[in-house]
């Protein structure tokens, strides 16, 4: 899924990074615990989070993602906004909660992390 397809189907606004919507993903994480980030997160992955703050963004470009979604119409910082720009991070904002902008995700084929067995 690219991130232009998920900005259209999160309603959301572009932040930073409109360059990279073509950017292709393959997973994605809702969290506002980025030690639950820490441990999940594969690259290629998007964050949806309502947690705003630096952190977020220095998590985010430590696991290798490609975008970052804040949940409620969180709006991130213009620090956080520059930190995104400088690891070359998409930052989109939604209106909606998080558990139906994870659920929309999903049932539009964006899963979690694969599970090989």
């Amino acid at each position: 899924m690219t991130i232009g397809t998920i900005k259209e189907i999160l309603e959301a606004e572009v932040v930073c990074g409109e360059e990279s919507l073509d950017n292709e993903v393959f997973s994605a994480c809702g969290s506002d615990m980025m030690s639950d980030v820490l441990a999940y997160v594969k690259n290629q992955a998007v964050l949806l989070t309502g947690l705003v703050n630096s952190q977020v963004v220095r998590t985010a470009e430590m696991m290798d993602m490609v975008c970052i979604v804040f949940v409620r119409s969180k709006k991130p910082t213009p620090e956080m906004i520059e930190l995104a720009k400088d690891s070359s991070l998409v930052i989109l904002t939604t209106p909606m909660r998080m558990y139906e902008a994870c659920g929309k995700l999903y049932e539009n084929g964006l899963r979690g992390e694969s599970r090989h067995v």
